[in-house]
């Protein structure tokens, strides 16, 4: 990005500007000194002034024009043009490794559990820059739904897809963080992040989440876990005998305690949320927490701009010479 300005070096010098009209009312007070008084008699005298009245004044005009020049010469114009260069530190790589178990059906949050989480993270994608982001989906396996990439507009479309049923139900929360390192373990980033969310409680995959963690630790990956629902009672849409969609309170609870133990020996963060503005700000708070680091260079160069006003000056005053020893001395 470059961005020119003119600045003054000396801009005080503008202070000597205030010597113009103090030049103008001592040469009129002069002026006026000088004039030859007449006494009129009773005859009656009609003046009419003529151009060779007012040429007296160009040498003083030229001559004060000259000393303006002069002046911001001296306050010394010069530009500047700014180039900032903008270098970013090898961005991040970030795994969403997110719960699609049925049990994300629940209706606490709007318009329910797994529709909140998409939509949110979606915006989280928005506000990245320079990482590269995978998406990984379990419920009693897990899938690569989107390997790490930088084109976000494949990963929030992909995002956008996700629904139910695409895998065998259950809550594989072991499975879910252990893509997760397989998609980041050959990265060369500099910092390598799961975000894993989940609703439920670890009910099955062929690997536990001990195991899990033992590999995000191997690889320096670091996991920020969500619990997503304060546990209890929760709305939750059934289909009763007759073949009618009813909402009926379900009890529904989320292992906090592993979640909290998976952050904690990842060097990463556990956050609960309960509803959509709580799950949010979680969101918000690991993007200031995973912040890529951006450096800024900025370049400068400055051009003299006083020489054209000098130029002008000098002019103005060789005019004013000329003017003075030819034309005005013949008209005088």
């Amino acid at each position: 990005m470059n961005k020119s300005n003119i600045f003054y070096e000396n801009p005080e010098a503008f202070y000597l500007l205030i010597l113009i009209p103090v030049i103008i009312a001592v040469f009129w007070y002069v002026k006026r000194k000088q004039a030859p008084k007449v006494v009129h008699s009773n005859a009656q005298f009609i003046t009419t002034k003529t151009w060779k009245n007012y040429i007296v004044y160009i040498p003083i005009t030229l001559k004060l024009a000259a000393l303006a020049f002069m002046i911001l010469a001296l306050a010394r114009p010069r530009g500047v043009d700014e180039s900032v260069e903008t270098i970013s530190k090898e961005g991040i790589d970030i795994v969403l490794a997110m719960d699609v178990s049925t049990s994300m059906k629940a209706l606490d949050f709007k318009p329910d559990r797994l529709e909140a989480a998409k939509n949110i993270a979606i915006d989280f994608v928005n506000g990245r820059k320079n990482d590269r982001i995978g998406l990984v989906i379990y419920a009693g396996e897990s899938f690569t739904q989107c390997p790490i990439t930088s084109d976000y507009k494949v990963v929030k479309n992909l995002l956008r897809n996700i629904d139910y049923g695409l895998l065998e139900d259950g809550t594989a929360i072991g499975m879910g963080l252990a893509t997760s390192v397989s998609r980041l373990k050959e990265s060369k980033a500099e910092s390598k992040v799961v975000i894993l969310l989940t609703d439920g409680m670890n009910n099955s995959g062929l690997i536990s989440p001990e195991t899990a963690v033992e590999l995000a630790q191997k690889f320096n990956i670091k996991v920020y876990t969500i619990s997503v629902g304060k546990g209890g009672l929760v709305n939750y849409p059934l289909t009763d005998t007759f073949g009618r969609k009813v909402i009926r309170q379900v009890q529904m609870d989320v292992d906090k305690e592993l979640m909290e133990e998976i952050a904690k020996s990842t060097g990463g963060k556990h956050f609960v949320a309960d509803n959509n503005e709580k799950l949010s700000a979680i969101y918000k708070e690991i993007e200031k927490l995973e912040k890529t680091e951006i450096q800024e260079l900025k370049y400068r160069n400055y051009e003299e701009k006083f020489r054209p006003y000098l130029l002008i000056a000098l002019a103005l005053l060789a005019l004013e010479r000329l003017l003075k020893y030819t034309f005005l001395k013949s008209v005088a």
